[in-house]
């Protein structure tokens, strides 16, 4: 189902050059919600290694069309890696939560510039009329087409560009110290 008739715009609105952007992935989907383990009530259910090798082949076909479309320099760091995951698949999902998708800050389109682009598939993101970009936390130009960036979350919990962990907790700052505090024993609380 397109975006515009998620929200209900009329065809009248819709624009006729547009173009799809990306492959559909609908059974990369389909293909995740098999191995999927994390809403199961069996915590000893795991996940077919046939299965989970399909989940990294259909995105790394997809990533793959996406390249011969034009896609950006990322796409070829990142078919790699989901062809060895393929050849070893984990145990596994590693990804992130649907939650963790919905929680990403969404980047405003006001704040868009013509050039910025997607990193993964190339594509400027003014080129969509409503474009949904999200920008991770680890860094603040780090930012994708959320329809771009989610299934590579769904299977690996890292930034593609830096590779950095988004699950890994902040390690939290130590309190400031008191500049009252100087070492001597307070016979106060003693």
């Amino acid at each position: 189902m397109s975006y515009e008739v998620e929200h209900n715009i009329p065809k009248n609105e819709q624009t006729a050059s547009q173009h799809t952007r990306r492959p559909d992935l609908s059974t990369f989907f389909s293909n995740l919600e098999l191995v999927n383990t994390s809403n199961t009530q069996n915590s000893n259910a795991t996940p077919m290694p046939a299965d989970m090798r399909a989940v990294f082949i259909t995105l790394s076909d997809a990533f793959r069309s996406m390249r011969s479309q034009g896609g950006g320099a990322l796409l070829d760091i990142l078919i790699e890696s989901l062809e060895a995951d393929a050849e070893a698949p984990p145990r596994e999902v590693e990804g992130v939560s649907d939650a963790y998708l919905d929680e990403l800050d969404r980047v405003p389109k006001k704040t868009i510039k013509k050039a910025d682009s997607c990193p993964i598939c190339g594509n400027p993101f003014l080129d969509d009329l409503y474009p949904l970009v999200v920008r991770l936390p680890c860094h603040k130009d780090h930012v994708f087409d959320l329809e771009c960036i989610a299934p590579w979350l769904k299977l690996h919990a890292t930034c593609p560009l830096d590779r950095k962990d988004l699950l890994k907790k902040k390690e939290p700052q130590p309190p400031p110290k008191d500049e009252e505090e100087d070492g001597e024993y307070d016979d106060m609380f003693a």
